[in-house]
């Protein structure tokens, strides 16, 4: 696959989990598992604003711009949400400790799309 097609691929996840799992709450799962780590109180509101960021982050990697600041972000934040889903979510997760696999997989993707390449 072409390098362009994967960074639109990866701009995909970012934004389909952004705004349909979370904005428009198609996924109610993603809340719970906000709820479990951040606290029940907040959880609807910490769950939009991480939508929110998700959106933009997905806009972030279709501009180009600083590449290989935006897949550091992008591996920082996936490698630190997955471990405390990991460890306190894990059951409410699709593949449940198996998700770390997939993001793990993610990762890696990210890293030889954007920085290996760059």
């Amino acid at each position: 696959m072409s390098h362009k097609i994967i960074t639109i691929f990866i701009a995909l996840v970012w934004f389909i989990n952004g705004a349909i799992c979370k904005l428009l709450n198609y996924v109610p799962r993603h809340q719970k598992i906000v709820a479990r780590i951040l606290g029940e109180q907040h959880a609807g509101l910490f769950t939009i604003f991480i939508g929110a960021a998700e959106i933009i982050m997905a806009f972030w990697i279709i501009s180009g711009r600083y590449i290989q600041l935006n897949c550091w972000t992008q591996i920082i934040i996936i490698a630190i949400m997955n471990i405390l889903e990991f460890f306190m979510a894990s059951d409410l997760l699709l593949w449940k400790r198996f998700n770390l696999v997939f993001a793990f997989l993610f990762i890696l993707l990210i890293y030889f799309n954007g920085i290996y390449k760059a």
